[in-house]
This record gives C-alpha cells, structure tokens and sequence, in this order.
C-alpha cells in the first residue's frame, strides 16, 4: 500500500510540472502561430533574415513619454521660473528643490510642466531647406520636468521640483501639466528592410532631440506630420533612406565618387555617369536602386501639425532628414 501511495504521489509531482511547463510554452506558441514569418511575406519575395528580419522593440519608459520634448506653436511666456532657494549661487535645480515662478492664477497644489524654447548655437542645416521646414512647423521645445506649486503667499509662486528631466534654469517656461499616454508593450515583428511605398501618412524627420544629427534606438525625434494627419500615440512609423539622398548628402557622397571596381574588368562600371565620366561599361543610376528601411518609430507626442517619436529599433544610425510613413504593422 505505501509503495503505492508513493508512486502516485511522484505520478502527480511529475503531472503538475509537465502541466506548469505547458502554461509557460503556450504564449510563445500562440505567439509563434500568430507572427510565423511565412504568413504575409509580400508576393515576390522570399522572406530572409536580411530583408525581413526579426526587430524586437523596445518599449518607452514614462521618463521617455514625459522628457521627449515637442515642436508646436509657441506657448505662453506669461509664466516662467525666476530663481530658486538657492540664488544666485546655485542657477540649475533639479528633483527636490524649490523653485520661484513669475505669473498670476498659481494655486498650491496645481501642477505644471518646465519647458525651455529652444534654439541651435551651432545653426547648421544638415538637410537643404531644414531651417524654413522648422520654422513652418513651429517652435521647439525641451520638456525639463514637472514642479508643484507649494506656496502662494507671495509676489512669485513657491513650487517643489517633483520630476526632474534636465535641470531647470532662470528664463525656462511655465505651462499646465497634461497627463500623457504611454505606449504598451509590443510583441517582435518582422521589419520589411525593402518595404515599397505603402500609400499610407508619410513625414520627414526634421530634427533630433538635442540637435543630434545620427540617431539610434531609444532616441527621439521630432517630425512634420502630426494629429491633423490621423497620426496618433502609438502608432508605428518606417524610417526610410534612398540612395539618392545618400548621393545628395556631402559626406556620403564621396564613397559614391571612389573605385568600386575590381581592375580584373574590363569595362569599368560608372555611377550616374555624365559625359566626362562615362566609363564604356556598365551604367548604374542611384535612382533605380530600392530604398531601405532604417528603424522603426513609435509616436510618443503629437501636436496638429507635429509629432514627436522614440527609435524603438534600429538597423543603422537614423538621420535628421529621413523620410518616415505610417507602418500599418
């Protein structure tokens, strides 16, 4: 009797794990039924893992959402920050700190958000015709954190620094606090590196977040197309490169100019060839050739005329100038 007690004792031990062990695999099976690569590989394709490869994504964080910054109409400079309790020693606070705010309307309790107008010391153009598309879109902004208002006693409001992004100066701007939408979790998905245009709400990148020219995954950008468009938080937007622009850029042209030939050929190919570079061989013209898809964008901000994205995957460096259009994936 008791070896039998036992064995069905280990029977059961044995079943419960096996039925554990099925829980954990079912979510990746259903998920690998549901995203098996071969499903919708576009006709006339073969799907590979170079041009369809698996992007994981990465998932923005609330510091993400709430530091990302904007481009939009310019706001209001009836309110803005005076100093802090430690002026004029100290000019930058950060979590914590007191903060002075020039304005009228200030209730303790309320909430608002610090943002800095923004300009480029450097004012270089890193696309032709970037300044008038920037200005045709609106003002830039970096958002700085978020700040309670503690006391209203006096001729300037006393306000608590209660999420810090960037420091805070004398000079940056008041607004009201708005609550934003985070982006949630989103499964791999295949990226169609030689995607054709889709039809779909496309947009140029026209700037990066703190004037980056190259960026990467998990940065942000801002981009001229926005809510009046349909676009909204949490839609996925393809960056996307042709070679042209590649021939049009100053720097990446050059590796167009060199020999890409082997000196075995005969005939010499010869890129966009004009009459003093025909080479007698073969003619290759930049237009003809696919573009490519360089990252994946999730839309963490939109304005009417504006939107603000996150890099959620990249294959190479994105650059300010980069088309994007609405990804339906």
């Amino acid at each position: 009797l008791s070896l039998a007690t036992g064995l069905r004792k280990l029977l059961e031990e044995r079943m419960k794990k096996l039925a554990i062990s099925l829980l954990l695999l079912s979510p990746a099976f259903c998920w690998a039924q549901q995203s098996n690569p071969s499903d919708a590989t576009p006709s006339g394709t073969i799907s590979t893992s170079v041009n369809f490869p698996m992007e994981r994504l990465q998932t923005p964080t609330a510091a993400d959402v709430y530091c990302a910054g904007f481009i939009s109409k310019p706001v209001s400079k009836d309110k803005y920050v005076t100093g802090g309790l430690e002026s004029p020693h100290a000019t930058r606070f950060v979590n914590g700190e007191a903060i002075y705010l020039k304005g009228q309307g200030y209730e303790a309790g309320q909430e608002y958000s610090i943002v800095r107008e923004l300009t480029d010391p450097n004012r270089y153009e890193l696309f032709k015709g970037q300044w008038s598309a920037l200005k045709a879109a609106g003002q830039p902004y970096q958002e700085l954190g978020r700040v309670k208002v503690i006391d209203t006693r006096h001729k300037s409001a006393i306000a608590r620094v209660e999420f810090s992004c960037d420091p805070v100066v004398p000079g940056d701007f008041v607004v009201p606090f708005v609550e934003k939408p985070l982006t949630a979790f989103h499964a791999p998905m295949r990226f169609d590196r030689f995607a054709p245009p889709n039809g779909q709400v496309s947009g140029r990148v026209l700037m990066g977040k703190d004037f980056d020219s190259e960026l990467g995954t998990g940065e942000k950008i801002y981009m001229n197309i926005g809510a009046s468009q349909g676009l909204k938080v949490g839609d996925f937007l393809r960056a996307v490169r042709s070679y042209s622009a590649d021939l049009q850029d100053p720097v990446d042209s050059l590796s167009f100019k060199t020999s890409i030939n082997d000196p075995t050929q005969t005939k010499q190919a010869a890129i966009d060839p004009n009459w003093m570079t025909k080479t007698g061989g073969p003619m290759i013209h930049v237009d003809d050739m696919p573009r490519r898809a360089v990252a994946e964008i999730v839309v963490v901000g939109t304005t009417p005329a504006t939107s603000t994205g996150m890099i959620v995957f990249a294959m190479e460096p994105l650059l300010v100038g980069d088309k994007v259009e609405l990804d339906p994936q």
